[in-house]
């Protein structure tokens, strides 16, 4: 089956001007893609270095504040950050913004989470490299009791608390969770606790080999098939849409050049829309 389109960087550079974003996401949504998706960085080097995606005076609106925004300007596309660095983030706080972009949005919202790479800015927001795996992973199961327990509680190493509540509750039950990485313990984070696992420009070569060995994994934990979500590193056209199909991926999540002015932009999305790349429309 061919893959659905989601559209990425609907927060950053020509879309932190909000009249853009809202434009935008409206287009992508008329025109059939099942997704917008947010990036999320608190704060990046400056000067930059390597591994920083941007420069340290990029544009770069809060993932969560712009979903809220984009969920007053569109109706049925769904709204995923792409991705949330979950250790950076006090759990029960984001807890409680994506439960509100959920019930704001009327249930559409892709909770996308990953553990994290640029050091400078883990170390100045107070949060140590190191062992960010294992607070990512307390994080999720935290935010999830508070989501759906009716005595919400987490006794962990990171996060610890009990005799507290939060409404009002997400819409869905469950929000679905993608997780995101390349490296081992990122597959198997994504094969024991998401929904869905999305790579991260992953060429075609790359994704014939994790694809595979995150579906093993899954298939060892006794769970359900993984949604697959991949960001190519090339723009798509119909062949390389047909050849992630086969490789088995759910959906493209395409990336705009970064820096498009917002009629470039405008123009990308038209270019790029589901049926111009023989993608499946969103329902």
């Amino acid at each position: 089956m061919s893959p659905t389109l989601g559209l990425f960087a609907l927060n950053l550079h020509s879309c932190a001007e909000p009249r853009v974003a809202a434009r935008v996401a409206k287009l992508a949504e008329d025109l059939g893609y099942d997704s917008v998706w947010v990036g999320d960085h608190v704060v990046l080097p400056s000067p930059r270095v390597d591994p920083s995606p941007a420069e340290p005076d990029a544009p770069f609106l809060d993932p969560l504040v712009a979903l809220a925004h984009l969920a007053a300007h569109t109706q049925r596309i769904a709204l995923g950050t792409g991705v949330v660095v979950l250790p950076q983030r006090n759990p029960l706080v984001l807890a409680k913004q994506l439960a509100s972009v959920d019930v704001l949005s009327g249930g559409r919202l892709i909770f996308g989470a990953a553990a994290g790479y640029l050091e400078p800015e883990m170390r100045a927001v107070g949060v140590p490299p190191e062992g960010r795996g294992e607070r990512a992973d307390e994080y999720l199961a935290a935010m999830r009791s508070l989501w759906y327990d009716d005595k919400p509680a987490f006794h962990g190493r990171h996060v610890d608390f009990e005799g507290v509540d939060a409404h009002p509750r997400p819409v869905q039950r469950p929000i679905p969770v993608v997780t995101g990485g390349h490296s081992p313990a990122a597959l198997r984070r994504a094969a024991r606790h998401a929904d869905g696992w999305y790579g991260w420009m992953l060429g075609r070569r790359a994704a014939a080999e994790l694809i595979p060995r995150v579906r093993a994994l899954r298939e060892e934990a006794g769970r359900e098939p993984l949604h697959i979500s991949v960001s190519p590193p090339r723009l798509p056209d119909a062949e390389f849409v047909r050849a992630y199909a086969d490789l088995g991926v759910d959906r493209l999540i395409v990336v705009p050049p970064m820096g498009a002015t917002a009629s470039d932009l405008e123009r990308f999305v038209e270019d790029h829309a589901p049926r111009r790349l023989g993608a499946r429309p969103a329902a």
